[in-house]
């Protein structure tokens, strides 16, 4: 015997239809009243349920997209630069300090946590205020 003879030893068993006439009597099997007993849709769809539970935001994308950026601390660029070089988001790149997000160049925003003696020009950079004065005191520039 293979797969392609296999046959069914039963039937499938066909479905009642109730309240056709015939023998099934004044209610057709299905008790008195309620939801149940009604024709149409029996129970409510569990999907419409969790549509409803879900909160409803006003106006076309509701949702806040991320914004790229990356911090840096003073105390980093201290560590892993020179006197005089220039700092924008592609050099942080090819340094290590800061890497690619989803293939593009992440903004990049200067934090004044550490000190800094170097004096280093700033480019394409956003700045917190401690940070901004601790580079104007150690007399680097930003462009």
């Amino acid at each position: 015997m293979q797969i392609h003879e296999l046959q069914r030893k039963h039937k499938n068993k066909g479905k009642k239809r109730v309240g056709r006439g015939g023998k099934k009597g004044t209610y057709s099997g299905k008790g008195n009243k309620g939801q149940k007993s009604r024709a149409g849709r029996k129970m409510v769809p569990i999907i419409r349920e969790l549509i409803k539970r879900y909160p409803k935001l006003k106006g076309y994308r509701a949702f806040v997209l991320p914004k790229n950026i990356v911090v840096v601390n003073l105390e980093v660029l201290e560590k892993n630069t020179k006197d005089g070089e220039t700092i924008n988001p592609e050099n942080l790149i090819k340094k290590g300090i800061i890497s690619n997000i989803k293939g593009k160049t992440p903004k990049v925003k200067i934090l004044g946590t550490g000190k800094i003696t170097k004096k280093l020009v700033f480019e394409n950079c956003k700045f917190s205020k401690s940070a901004k004065e601790a580079v104007e005191k150690s007399g680097g520039s930003i462009k």
